[in-house]
């Protein structure tokens, strides 16, 4: 089974925006030392912890930094954007990369209202119709076209549907699209997601089978106990969204009752429960039953880890995982 990186360009507390680039240029050639199949940026607006906002300038770099392995977005937030626009950026990035460029697409604004507005974005959801014209404008020449994306034509970067709903399961069933679901952060409609995209796919130039793709937390340490330390950023990164009390990537704290209550720690423990965490033997194990319960085409791992070098170490205690796995299902 593939697996992957989402990276969302975390900027710790302690650090800035130049350190965060910095350290995912390192964590992408590592994961590509690693055997990670496609290191993916995604499009968040007015976030003090997320450094990927240009997420088109950030996949050029991490790709120029990188020879071999995928590198794309998890996703583009297309009502943000004319789709000429996204056409001709990766058209250009597959020109520059060649066949190494996936474009995921997600429907939400990736900021709240006040971030959509300065996008400019005020019209309708038109996202079913603007993917449509995307996909137009990166597929074969059509003639007699009054608007062509150059470059992006002809390019046929591979498009994928992300979403944590019901409707992105339809959409890219639809449209015959691989599909990634938002489990690392949204998990409740995750299982009926699944089943109505792979019920009701309908296959497409792009692709022939649905291909589903599970997202996925990686808290990995050598102990149990590290692995929970390290969760703690996420848990309060999470409880500072409840309370629109959002800023970088928070320390880890040793009780997280102590931090963010009780209360809090359950209200957001349901958001993490697609999570691998702990030790090596922990993780594999998590992974193992995800991969059981769900039976992705692929997952895709994410971790927001305060610490850079603990952070790199997860995705590494991950990839063993994975290949544990794998050569255990060969034999």
């Amino acid at each position: 089974m593939k697996y992957s990186v989402l990276d969302l360009a975390p900027v710790p507390e302690g650090s800035d925006v130049a350190d965060a680039m910095r350290n995912t240029t390192e964590l992408a050639q590592r994961a590509e030392a690693l055997g990670y199949h496609r290191y993916w940026m995604a499009e968040h607006h007015n976030m003090p912890g997320i450094a990927s906002a240009a997420t088109s300038v950030l996949i050029g770099h991490v790709a120029s930094h990188t020879k071999t392995m995928r590198v794309g977005s998890g996703g583009i937030m297309l009502p943000n954007h004319a789709p000429l626009q996204i056409a001709e950026q990766f058209g250009t990035l597959a020109a520059l990369y060649g066949d190494r460029i996936d474009l995921g697409l997600g429907r939400a604004p990736g900021g709240d209202q006040a971030v959509y507005m300065a996008l400019r974005r005020i019209g309708g959801d038109n996202f079913p119709a603007d993917v449509a014209e995307l996909m137009g404008y990166l597929g074969d020449p059509i003639d007699g076209a009054t608007v062509r994306a150059l470059p992006g034509e002809g390019s046929h970067v591979p498009i994928w549907i992300l979403g944590s709903s019901l409707y992105g399961a339809q959409l890219a069933a639809h449209y015959g699209l691989p599909y990634a679901f938002a489990s690392h952060f949204a998990p409740a409609a995750l299982e009926e997601a699944i089943y109505i995209y792979r019920r009701d796919f309908k296959p497409s130039a792009q692709l022939e089978q649905p291909y589903f793709m599970l997202a996925a937390n990686v808290f990995a340490a050598e102990t149990d106990e590290e692995g929970a330390y390290l969760r703690t950023s996420m848990q309060q990164a999470f409880a500072r969204m409840q309370t629109g009390t959002r800023g970088k990537l928070p320390r880890p704290v040793t009780d997280i009752d102590a931090t963010i209550g009780e209360g809090m720690r359950r209200a957001v423990e349901p958001m993490l429960k697609v999570s691998a965490t702990g030790s090596p033997e922990s993780v594999r194990a998590d992974l193992s039953a995800m991969i059981t319960t769900y039976a992705p085409d692929e997952l895709i791992l994410t971790g927001q880890i305060h610490d850079h070098a603990a952070r790199v170490r997860s995705f590494e205690i991950a990839a063993k995982a994975m290949c544990d796995l794998e050569g255990a299902r060969a034999a």
